[in-house]
């Protein structure tokens, strides 16, 4: 089972199966408690710029997946025999392994959105397709030019996103064109997440990862870094705090979960965007959504 990020939030998701689980009631109004204001109706009604708020969008999803999670457990669903999240989706993964309570993990995400709020000033990301790795980094280290310009998400093959300063990133744009990308585009964003920029983003989470409990995961969990399992509450606190600024590599990461014997790979959470990563990888594993109460019906019979 993996867990989206940032990027796969809408508004009015998980409406139908809140309609149909007291656990997704339940979690989002928990989320709420924690966090101070009704995450729920603002996740219902809008508008979409303010879901796109990191501070927002960061606890929204964090809720959402293991809300879903929550929904597939009720509903009869296996434990699944690993676990993995995209960025921020780590944290969902954390608590569907029971290495931390969901109140602790929300508060958690709250400071992490507010702490890359307060770095995003001057940052960029842009998705670059039809390259491999290796080029995207070569054409990264070029055009950086005494700023930061680093490959920080291997999503699949021919998929890396880049960032950094924006006036560099636009230049690794022009260059990746130029090397034969099929597409090179900005993403919607100003934070420059996952590069060398956020260490001190880093630095100051990992004081509040001082200060929750955490446990050894009850289940396996990839961290998506490196595609090595969290080992004990020692190495999650370290690893969440350097996760800010380390690259995902998320090709790495679904390997791993094959590697351990994975025969299916369900996305917990809304959007399909791991799903289509999957596709990309590896075509032969079969994949399942649990994005609405269809796809929970569907992953059930599968």
């Amino acid at each position: 089972m993996v867990f989206p990020g940032q990027g796969s939030q809408s508004v009015g998701m998980q409406a139908d199966l809140a309609g149909g689980c007291r656990e997704v009631a339940d979690t989002w109004a928990e989320a709420s408690d924690v966090l101070g204001y009704d995450l729920w109706s603002l996740v219902q009604s809008g508008p979409a710029d303010a879901l796109a708020r990191t501070t927002v969008t960061q606890p929204a999803m964090l809720a959402a997946g293991v809300a879903a999670f929550r929904a597939w457990r009720q509903a009869g669903g296996a434990m699944p025999a690993a676990l993995a999240g995209h960025s921020l989706g780590e944290y969902s993964a954390l608590v569907a392994a029971a290495a931390m309570r969901f109140a602790d993990a929300m508060r958690l995400v709250k400071r992490r959105a507010e702490l890359m709020r307060d770095a995003e000033a001057g940052g960029k990301m842009a998705a670059i397709i039809g390259l491999d790795d290796a080029t995207v980094t070569a054409v990264c280290g070029r055009a950086a030019g005494g700023e930061v310009a680093e490959a920080v998400n291997f999503n699949a093959p021919g998929q890396v996103v880049i960032a950094g300063h924006a006036a560099a990133v636009d230049r690794a744009i022009t260059a990746a064109r130029a090397a034969g990308a099929r597409r090179a585009v900005a993403l919607p964003v100003t934070v420059a997440a996952h590069t060398s920029l956020m260490r001190p983003v880093g630095e100051a989470l990992g004081a509040a990862l001082a200060e929750v409990a955490i446990a050894t995961p009850k289940t396996a969990v990839i961290a998506a870094a490196d595609g090595s399992a969290y080992l004990d509450g020692g190495d999650i606190r370290r690893r969440l705090a350097s996760q800010v600024y380390r690259p995902v590599h998320w090709v790495r990461t679904t390997e791993a979960l094959l590697a351990l014997g994975a025969k299916r790979i369900i996305e917990c959470g809304p959007g399909k965007v791991l799903t289509g990563l999957t596709r990309r990888i590896d075509r032969s594993i079969p994949v399942a959504t649990l994005d609405g109460s269809d796809g929970l019906s569907l992953a059930l019979a599968a």
